[in-house]
């Protein structure tokens, strides 16, 4: 099932686009790409930011094949660290360790305390508690965010490292950078690949927004995902449009999720047959539209696009 949130910021003229799905792998990267390529064929929205804000997963880049412009590292907090020479080997940190991430004197020496870098919560207790003053807290390396430059406009996108937390600030801080540099460059879009499910990054990726257009898969969890997405959106009181992905595999759940849709007041902006031609255009790393225009997915992401465009200028219109 495929999502899209549409969001319009409320502080400027620069209006964001934020693709969301209820779970990972239902087309929102091949979505975002095909409308990077749209936008720049439109006359009505062309100047557009890119953002990959799935962190944990980014593919982005696989089909917009970006240049690494800059490099910086993601700091998540903080861990602490035990100075050997210092250790005095007398086991309070482990005692008042609440997360066990206090390890024994090495068989291997048998004279100071560690750290488990993995199990380190940065509570800094141990800190406090240490009376020889061994332990200090280091800033942790969590992961990595990039600016780089693409065929359809600079893109901002993240790495963070396996095992670690705080992918909501990660999200955050690639869309600041991604806002300021829209600022400056007046650019009219921000489009983000937004990470799945209706976690805090979600959330992160969703903050600020005027409208979410919901792409959803007509399969058994279809309409469950596309529910959960639906009462974040109505949570934040985000104007909410569905778009079906692959709505011929499976024509009653299609059927299913347009009554939902009715009965809910949402919006359904259109519908996206299974085309062969999406997996062919991923494989060269192409979105579907640059790869074969008149393909059937293509003719329809190149109409939903058309109908996002002209919705995005009423509102702006409104405002």
């Amino acid at each position: 099932m495929l999502w899209v949130f549409i969001v319009i910021s409320k502080e400027d003229e620069m209006k964001q686009l934020v693709i969301l799905s209820g779970k990972g792998g239902t087309g929102k990267t091949s979505l975002t790409a095909s409308f990077a390529y749209l936008a720049q064929e439109s006359s009505l929205i062309h100047r557009v930011i890119l953002v990959d804000a799935d962190v944990d997963a980014p593919n982005l880049e696989l089909l917009l094949q970006p240049h690494k412009l800059e490099e910086h590292e993601f700091i998540g907090g903080a861990i602490a660290v035990i100075e050997k020479d210092q250790c005095e080997a007398c086991g309070i940190c482990s005692q008042i360790c609440r997360f066990e991430a206090v390890l024994s004197p090495a068989a291997e020496d048998g004279t100071a305390y560690r750290i488990d870098p993995i199990a380190c919560e940065g509570c800094a207790a141990c800190v406090y508690q240490c009376p020889s003053e061994a332990i200090s807290m280091h800033d942790r390396v969590v992961g990595r965010w990039f600016r780089s430059a693409s065929r359809f406009g600079p893109l901002f996108h993240a790495e963070l490292y396996p095992a670690q937390e705080n992918s909501g600030k990660l999200v955050t801080l690639i869309k600041q950078q991604a806002r300021s540099l829209g600022l400056d460059t007046e650019a009219q879009l921000l489009i983000i690949d937004g990470p799945p499910g209706i976690g805090c990054p979600v959330i992160s990726a969703s903050a600020g927004a005027d409208l979410a257009l919901i792409v959803a898969e007509p399969t058994a969890a279809g309409i469950h995902d596309m529910e959960r997405v639906l009462q974040l959106a109505n949570h934040f009181r985000l104007p909410s449009m569905v778009c079906i992905n692959k709505a011929d595999i499976y024509p009653k759940g299609t059927d299913k999720i347009e009554g939902y849709c009715k009965q809910n007041g949402v919006e359904i902006v259109g519908s996206i047959p299974f085309d062969e031609s999406v997996t062919r255009a991923m494989i060269q790393g192409e979105p579907v539209n640059a790869y074969q225009a008149h393909a059937p997915a293509s003719s329809a992401l190149k109409q939903i696009w058309q109908t996002i465009a002209k919705h995005l200028i009423e509102l702006e219109r409104v405002k």
